[in-house]
This record gives C-alpha cells, sequence and structure tokens, in this order.
C-alpha cells in the first residue's frame, strides 16, 4: 500500500464510516449523504490507495486484508487528530470560521431565523450561513454542519440531538366547516376531504389519543402538498381538513383562517432533532449553536 502526495483526506471519514456502519445505505445515512457520495468517496480513495479496501455484495461491505490494515492504522490518528483539534478549540472562546445550517422553510422562518440572528450578535466573527429548503440536505456534498429535522428520524445510526418537540394540530377553515360541518369525533374523519402532506411515510393514517382511547384513521385524499406552506394555502383556501404544525398553524388560528379541530384529543407530538456528522470530534462552533438552540427553545415555552 503505497501513500500518495496528492490523498483526499476527505475520504478517510467516510472509510470510517462504512466501516463501522457496515452498508453504503446506513453510512450515508449516518453521514446525511447520499450512497452515490459515499461510493465515489470510497472508489477515489481505492483508486489513490491502489488497493481494494472493501469485498462488495448486496447486502453488506466486508474489509479486505488490506482495508483491516488501513482501518486498524486509522482509526487511532483519526481519534487523536479530533482529540488535537478539541484541545485547540477548547482554549479559545471564540467563535470563528463558518458554520452553515439548513432546515425546512416554515421552521426557519417562524422558529429558527430569529434564534440564528441572536446568536450571530453574540459571535460576530463567526459567519453563518442558514439554508431553508423542505428537500432533506446531502450534508457532505454541500458542507452541513447541522441540518435541522422534524418529527420521526428514520434511522437510529443518524448522530443526532433532540432539541425540542412541537405539537400537532387538526385544522380547517371556517369556510370549509361551513359548508360540509365539523368533525365532534375522530371516526368521523374519513367523511370528510384531506390533503395529504406527502414527506411523511404514512400521509393518510393518523393516531389520535384522549385519555386512555386511542383511534387510528384512515384518510382518503384528493389534493396533497410536498411543503407546510402548500398544504397551509390549501387549508386556509377551504380545500378540507388535515394537519399542521403549532408552530406553523398558530397565526392562522389567531387571525381566524383556520380552526383547531378535537381539541380534546391529541396527536402524536413531533420532535425536532439537530443532525450533524459522526465522529467523536464536535467543532465548537457546532457545541455551541445547539447549546443556545436548545435553551433558546426551551426559554420560549
Amino acid at each position: 500500500m503505497s501513500w500518495s502526495s496528492d490523498l483526499d483526506l476527505n475520504g478517510l471519514p467516510v472509510f470510517l464510516a462504512l466501516v463501522e456502519a457496515g452498508s453504503f445505505t446506513a453510512a450515508a445515512e449516518r453521514l446525511g449523504c447520499t450512497k452515490t457520495r459515499v461510493s465515489l468517496k470510497i472508489r477515489q480513495l481505492e483508486e489513490r490507495l491502489g488497493v481494494t479496501l472493501f469485498q462488495r455484495t448486496t447486502r453488506r461491505v466486508q474489509l479486505t486484508q488490506a482495508g483491516e490494515i488501513f482501518y486498524r492504522e486509522c482509526s487511532p490518528l483519526m481519534a487523536g487528530l479530533q482529540d488535537a483539534l478539541s484541545a485547540v478549540e477548547g482554549n479559545d472562546h471564540l467563535l470563528r470560521g463558518e458554520l452553515r445550517l439548513t432546515a425546512p422553510e416554515d421552521y426557519t422562518a417562524r422558529v429558527l431565523g430569529a434564534a440564528v440572528a441572536v446568536f450571530g450578535r453574540q459571535h460576530p466573527e463567526l459567519r453563518i450561513e442558514l439554508r431553508s429548503g423542505d428537500q432533506i440536505s446531502d450534508m457532505l456534498e454541500e458542507g452541513i454542519d447541522i441540518a435541522f429535522r422534524l418529527g420521526w428520524l428514520k434511522d437510529s445510526s443518524l448522530r443526532a440531538r433532540r432539541l425540542g418537540e412541537f405539537q400537532q394540530h387538526l385544522l380547517a377553515s371556517p369556510d370549509y366547516l361551513a359548508e360540509h360541518g365539523t368533525p365532534t369525533h375522530p371516526a368521523q374523519l374519513p367523511n370528510h376531504a384531506w390533503v395529504a402532506f406527502t414527506p411523511l411515510s404514512s400521509p393518510l393514517t393518523w393516531a389520535l389519543y384522549s385519555g386512555e382511547e386511542r383511534l387510528q384513521v384512515q384518510m382518503r385524499a384528493q389534493l396533497s402538498a410536498n411543503s407546510t406552506a402548500g398544504l397551509s394555502a390549501l387549508l386556509v383556501a377551504g380545500a378540507g381538513i388535515s394537519v399542521l404544525p403549532d408552530f406553523t398553524a398558530e397565526a392562522d388560528i389567531h387571525a381566524g383562517r383556520l380552526v383547531h379541530l378535537l381539541p380534546e384529543w391529541s396527536l402524536p407530538v413531533g420532535n425536532v432533532h439537530a443532525v450533524y456528522p459522526p465522529g467523536r470530534y464536535i467543532p465548537a462552533r457546532v457545541r455551541s449553536f445547539m447549546d443556545f438552540f436548545a435553551a433558546w427553545v426551551d426559554d420560549k415555552r
């Protein structure tokens, strides 16, 4: 195995993640990037080293003898590098460099943006880029430090920190209810027009709770939306009934544009997670913002 002077060290965290996750899919989820990105980085690393590091199968990847040697040598070196970086950062409380954040548009507008503005004023030497969008970003490809995910994480291999929660409300416009009637029990919901939120894994199935009673209802939808902004617009226009997070619906409820239905019944509480790349080393700017935002959310309750 021969080292090349132009070896791309960015491939080493990908290599370690693939070894520890055991598959390209799990490694991609852990890193917050695509399987294609992981495969490309591993192929480039193998080409630079001139050896095959993994034996690939349809289900798993397994280290070759050369891969085992490489992992045994790289793992403590990477851990030492992370410790060194952490020690250097720990000696300086002034945050510098760049912090890249991404979150859904509606959460950015109604919650995260204000917190970022205050954090930026507290750390004038830190350059912060806030990207908003309802599509999940490729963290590795785009250089994202923290990706905010709302709802439920699909895989436990993601490195994440829970920073808060939100309530979900069943909603419709006064015009829709005047024309179609107001449901008084969840069992009546399948008889109403439903607007589906397509990013959910089960956009038409919902569980509602009232005391010890639990009821699961299956809806039918003619209309659907892939963003909370689009869903809100359809509901306000009288398209039907659906569910929105409390921070999204609050203004429309107070203005009378939407009505909170079945308030005596509860929907599952959604979580807010900060997802970040794996590894023992977490940059001080990332740790500081997560601590700040957790306190920010707690103070706003």
